[in-house]
């Protein structure tokens, strides 16, 4: 494959990546949306990250699943009480450390 091959495919590759993600940039801010519609996207974020987060939750050690709970559950306790993130992160991590050590 040729420089010109590929300096195209990485070219033809940047716009798949970036037209997706400009298109509904541009959209969004020329669109009204009703007040169940916007508390619908403002909570996205928060689904997606918990659906990231979750699967990992579960997995720390699959023969104590029970470590991983604990600091999930430390971790949402503080979020509820609106700590700051770097507060509920080095808890968890802390409560995890802890259960390591105990369990």
């Amino acid at each position: 494959m040729s420089s010109t091959q590929i300096f195209i495919l990485i070219l033809g590759m940047t716009a798949v990546t970036y037209i997706p993600r400009a298109i509904p940039a541009v959209l969004v801010g020329r669109m009204k949306f009703g007040p169940r519609v916007k508390k619908f996207l403002r909570l996205i974020p928060y689904t997606a990250l918990a659906v990231l987060i979750f699967p990992g939750i579960l997995s720390v050690d699959a023969t104590r699943p029970i470590i991983g709970l604990v600091g999930g559950a430390v971790a949402a306790f503080l979020a509820w009480k609106k700590c700051p993130l770097i507060v509920c992160v080095l808890a968890a991590i802390a409560a995890t450390f802890l259960m390591y050590m105990v369990v």
